[in-house]
């Protein structure tokens, strides 16, 4: 039985990494998990998800990578030196991915303590797409709102690094703002899917479900394309007593 949250984290990872799952390739994609209150692991960069260990992820503290997003000015090799300064042992391998900084916003969130960060092809059809906002505008079935929420959170391309932290900090503020809710879902255009979780299994869960959800949707243009279900139809799901048991049966 898989207890440590590290060891968690690299079960998660692998699964996203395989190969048949689709979800990245080589070096794509970076994962991360909360060790406690005040520390996360994630990715170091180069590492493969579908062939990471525990020596893949590198320990950093969150409030030394949270600072570097009000700082202005920095070029690549000052945010480079800020999150190296982040480890809790600097003498240990590994650098800490470009997109630790999403990861710890992301993490920072309530009831977050898994994040996974994947490029799978489906979804890139359509944030690479000339509708990529519409296309994440509504939900198409039951299912998908069950494990990914009533919405999406969505995040214009913006350069990798403080830039789209920042930007998704803008964006994630917008969806609680307007739903009153955390979100479970985020894309980023011309980028990748972020899926958060209490749990491991729930980024799994989730990036599954959102990965059909783009399938399907590829598949309607064949049919005259999506047929979103309706804001009261989507609040109906979302809010059933049943569908909440669900979720808990599920690991939500």
């Amino acid at each position: 039985m898989i207890t440590s949250v590290l060891d968690q984290l690299v079960a998660l990872s692998n699964t996203l990494g395989k190969p048949e799952n689709d979800f990245a390739m080589l070096g794509e994609g970076n994962t991360s998990a909360r060790a406690d209150a005040d520390t996360f692991y994630v990715k170091a960069s180069g590492s493969e998800l579908g062939k990471i260990t525990a020596a893949g992820f590198c320990h950093v503290a969150f409030d030394r990578v949270l600072e570097l997003l009000d700082v202005d000015g920095m070029n690549d090799q000052a945010v480079k030196d800020g999150l190296q300064a982040a480890k809790l042992d600097p003498t240990t391998p590994g650098h800490p991915s470009v997109e630790t900084l999403l990861h710890a916003l992301c993490l920072s969130l309530p009831d977050v303590n898994f994040v996974g960060h994947t490029h799978p092809i489906a979804i890139n059809s359509l944030t690479c797409a000339v509708g990529f906002e519409k296309a994440f505008s509504g939900r198409l079935f039951p299912d998908e709102i069950v494990l990914c929420g009533p919405a999406t959170v969505i995040v214009p391309y913006t350069d990798p690094g403080v830039a789209l932290a920042r930007k998704t900090r803008e964006q994630i503020g917008a969806y609680i703002d307007a739903r009153g809710e955390m979100p479970r879902i985020i894309v980023i255009q011309n980028h990748g899917l972020i899926a958060l979780g209490r749990t491991a299994e729930q980024v799994e869960n989730e990036t599954r479900m959102a990965v059909k959800a783009a399938r399907i949707q590829l598949g309607t243009y064949a049919a005259g394309g999506p047929r979103f279900l309706s804001e009261q139809e989507i609040a109906r799901i979302h809010n059933r007593p049943d569908e909440h048991l669900r979720r808990e049966m599920l690991g939500f």
